[in-house]
């Protein structure tokens, strides 16, 4: 992270229907509840730097994503399933706050499913606001291809191509094992120098990476062609807003163009970053949060 100060966390776990979860809690009890979703490969460790600049004004929750640091860790493709990840919400979001709706804010792997739950009626009026960064609904992502196979343009042929380059990982962890004995032989200890090189950003290793990046691989597998192949019609029953990192290497800004269509309450905003913006920008990061639920008029001073 890029602050000076770690911020002073407490850790406990939650009891979801597959197994348990562990949670990393920061800043004021009594504070509207925020619940922060990491991506792939991280676990709630990333979150730090963020939840540094947010714990003053909220009572802010991580958690480990099964698969992930010390939550429970299934290891059949099938229990990485949206439907699973939304019961593991569900059971953070109901120990944490059973009584009033919580701020959820999420990045990469972390979006993609919490897409999930902002539009899963069941969790309506449980979500009071979402902020996604770089990670888009899967079952977005079908009906923006569909789109552009059905009606091809040039300019929608190469919103297509460049994001099958930049997505060449999904392909690859399709693969039987070999992904897996990657992140355990080689990638696991390496990931830090690797995250330096590639994007410039300083992460500390950490003893579960190879095994958070090995049990992740299932995410993709249990879910990515599943839902895009064959979306569903999914509309947001919460105020959203869209975090753009405009030098993101993974996620095309274009895979949002239609988003208005599934979302009657979003909101923009542009940030000059990489993938890793919570890592590289924390405290950009939280300002436009923090700003974005200001705009709402749910959060006091």
């Amino acid at each position: 992270m890029n602050d000076h100060t770690t911020p002073t966390s407490t850790t406990s776990f939650v009891q979801a229907p597959g197994g348990r979860l562990a949670l990393q809690r920061w800043g004021t009890t009594g504070k509207p509840v925020m619940v922060l979703v990491h991506g792939y490969p991280d676990n709630s460790s990333k979150w730090e730097g963020v939840a540094h600049h947010l714990r003053q004004d909220f009572d802010v929750v991580a958690y480990d994503v099964r698969g992930a640091g010390e939550s429970f860790k299934p290891q059949a493709v099938a229990d990485y399933k949206l439907a699973r990840l939304t019961e593991d919400f569900t059971a953070v979001i109901n120990a944490v706050s059973p009584d009033q709706p919580v701020h959820l804010v999420a990045h990469d792997w972390g979006s993609v499913q919490s897409w999930e739950f902002v539009t899963e009626p069941a969790l309506k009026g449980r979500i009071a606001s979402y902020t996604s960064c770089s990670g888009p609904s899967l079952d977005h992502v079908g009906f923006w291809m569909r789109a552009r196979m059905r009606h091809p343009s040039i300019s929608g042929l190469s919103q297509l191509g460049m994001q099958s380059l930049k997505s060449w990982y999904i392909y690859f962890f399709q693969l039987p094992w070999l992904p897996e004995a990657l992140w355990r032989r080689v990638l696991g200890r390496h990931w830090p120098g690797l995250m330096r090189f590639l994007e410039g950003t300083h992460i500390e290793p950490r003893a579960s990476q190879a095994e958070d990046g090995a049990l992740g691989i299932n995410l993709y597998r249990a879910n990515v062609f599943a839902c895009m192949m064959r979306p569903r019609e999914r509309f947001a029953h919460a105020p959203t807003l869209l975090l753009v990192a405009k030098k993101d290497h993974f996620v095309s800004p274009a895979l949002t163009d239609d988003l208005e269509r599934w979302v009657p309450r979003l909101s923009r905003r542009e940030l000059d970053a990489g993938h890793w913006v919570t890592l590289q920008q924390p405290q950009a990061f939280a300002q436009a949060v923090r700003e974005f639920i200001s705009s709402l008029g749910t959060l006091k001073p």
